[in-house]
């Protein structure tokens, strides 16, 4: 299984968490956020970090803002996380990188709306639906995940704590491609809790 940690902000704790081999590491770009990586060049972020790969979420943003971000911090990959098109993920895929886009779930129906992004995303990851943009570290029923019928994989995000390592593994799902953690991993906004992640991962991957 592989895992992403979401919301990474403050260097020494980067650090912390990249001793942890996590699969993929994410910084968010969007300002309106509690963990806004800021305008302030944080190093460990722009540096080749070998097999862990580098996210940057947006949100509505500019092409030519998140072309400038991917460039200057190396990215691997770009998660959507607001209204963009799927003519808009094909502009960024030729970026260079994979493109993630974000869905809000609730009901069976909310599939439908992955459907015009085949083929022009690499990844879907399916959050919790809330009225803002980003997570709102609840769950979503996971039950419903059998009824996406879809043909590219997917990303679990939404609330997912510790606790929930065991029922993740249960998921019987040819299409789930990683998890996403984030808020329930946290003693403040962007602050990691190395010990809680280190549990974690052993879990999950045991």
């Amino acid at each position: 299984m592989k895992v992403k940690i979401c919301g990474m902000k403050y260097p020494d704790n980067i650090a912390e968490i990249l001793a942890l081999s996590p699969d993929f590491i994410g910084m968010i770009f969007y300002e309106k956020s509690p963990r806004f990586v800021g305008n302030d060049v944080q190093i460990p972020l722009t540096k080749n970090l070998g097999n862990i790969g580098k996210v940057g979420v947006f949100v509505n943003e500019e092409e030519n803002i998140i072309r400038k971000i991917v460039s200057f911090y190396n990215l691997n990959f770009v998660q959507l996380h607001g209204n963009e098109s799927p003519d808009f993920c094909r502009k960024i895929q030729k970026m260079g990188v994979k493109v993630i886009k974000a869905f809000s779930i609730q009901f069976p129906s909310d599939f439908t709306q992955t459907e015009p992004y085949e083929g022009v995303c690499d990844y879907f990851l399916f959050d919790t639906k809330t009225e803002y943009y980003g997570g709102s570290g609840e769950k979503f029923d996971w039950d419903i995940l059998s009824d996406y019928k879809g043909v590219t994989c997917f990303i679990l995000s939404g609330g997912i704590t510790k606790e929930d390592a065991q029922s993740i593994k249960k998921i019987q799902h040819n299409k789930l491609f990683a998890i996403d953690i984030n808020s329930r991993f946290e003693t403040a906004p962007g602050q990691k809790d190395v010990n809680l992640l280190r549990q974690f991962l052993q879990e999950i991957r045991s």
